[in-house]
């Protein structure tokens, strides 16, 4: 002790210097840990208000309500997606089948309406069966088969895009000929919701804040959820503590089929008709809302919140793109240097902060 003494009065330091300095440390951590969590909760916010404050200025248009109502229908349709692709990020997985499924589902459900005459709730519930017996096939072969999530949906991509055209023949449905032959016709009602509107808001709008309410009650409030984070986050240590990983992964490939009819039915009824090839592209546009709402790409780590807001954003980009008349090629431009951009914050933003 009398060394360790004479040590520190040699160098200058006492043992309280040595405790303040410590203590000082891990305030700097403390510091470094919340910043890292507020970039990450407040980033989607604080860019969305930007990015409306700048086209506010740029486009007299922008803050219009037939515009901003033309926006909330357009981004339903991803939000709707990209909430089940949340749940499935989260685990750690990835789905590139979602807009296959979802013009698989409509397909199937505009078919039973129109050619075999079948009741406008009865193709409904085709059509949600359809997408998640479509998704549960997901997640049994990326479980069960070893198969990874990746190479799995994007065989049910071409899978469930064949089908779709097998089923029609490759023609809208209903198709013109159809429609004036046979007199076979979407029904009303459905239209109604893809293209109708309560009190000034679109429907599309409405269906997509129920699924958002339902994706955000079973993130946070189910089993199903927790296991979720716990399998994204650290799947060994899931497995050791008692999670059934197979079952988790087989329900939420299943809740993102049915997601995914549920937006095919909702696209049905604003195009007024369903087809194999409709929807091409919506897995990178759900992935992308999810990434830009924070949610980690590698799993464990997201909310449904953050990805309503990233759906959001994105549609509003697009939105102004078009306003300020920028051509449809710069716009793929822009929208993929936006993803890029976000994706080397976030991972920029994790080894800054939560290394310490």
């Amino acid at each position: 002790m009398k060394d360790v003494r004479s040590r520190s009065s040699a160098t200058g330091f006492t043992s309280s210097d040595a405790a303040v300095s410590d203590a000082k440390a891990a305030s700097r951590r403390v510091l470094r840990g919340t910043l890292g969590a507020s970039l990450l909760r407040g980033g989607p916010i604080i860019a969305l208000l930007l990015l409306s404050a700048y086209l506010s200025f740029a486009s007299p248009y922008f803050l219009t309500a037939n515009n901003l109502v033309n926006v909330a229908r357009q981004v339903s349709i991803n939000v709707i997606l990209a909430v089940g692709q949340t749940m499935v990020i989260i685990s750690g997985g990835i789905d590139l089948s979602v807009g296959a499924l979802l013009a698989l589902s409509a397909s199937f459900g505009a078919v039973a309406m129109t050619y075999w005459g079948l009741n406008m709730w009865v193709g409904i519930v085709l059509a949600l069966l359809v997408g998640t017996t479509a998704g549960l096939v997901n997640g049994v072969i990326i479980t069960r088969g070893k198969i990874p999530d990746f190479i799995a949906t994007l065989g049910m991509l071409s899978t469930a895009r064949g089908v779709a055209l097998i089923l029609t023949g490759g023609l809208p449905v209903p198709s013109h000929l159809t429609a004036t032959t046979l007199k076979a016709y979407l029904p009303a009602r459905l239209i109604w919701i893809g293209s109708g509107d309560v009190l000034g808001v679109p429907v599309p709008a409405l269906v997509a804040l129920i699924i958002a309410v339902i994706g955000w009650a079973i993130t946070t409030r189910t089993v199903l959820g927790r296991s979720a984070y716990a399998i994204g986050g650290n799947r060994e240590a899931a497995r050791v503590s008692g999670i059934n990983i197979e079952v988790t992964k087989i329900c939420i490939y299943g809740i993102m089929g049915a997601m995914a009819a549920v937006a095919g039915l909702v696209l049905t009824g604003r195009l007024n008709s369903a087809n194999a090839l409709m929807a091409e592209g919506a897995e990178l546009q759900s992935i992308a809302a999810v990434v830009i709402g924070g949610t980690n790409l590698f799993g464990g780590e997201g909310t449904i919140v953050g990805t309503v807001i990233g759906a959001v954003i994105m549609g509003i980009l697009a939105n102004g793109l078009n306003l300020l008349n920028v051509s449809a090629f710069w716009q793929r431009v822009v929208m993929g240097m936006v993803i890029v951009s976000v994706v080397v914050f976030d991972q920029w933003r994790r080894r800054a902060f939560e290394t310490y």
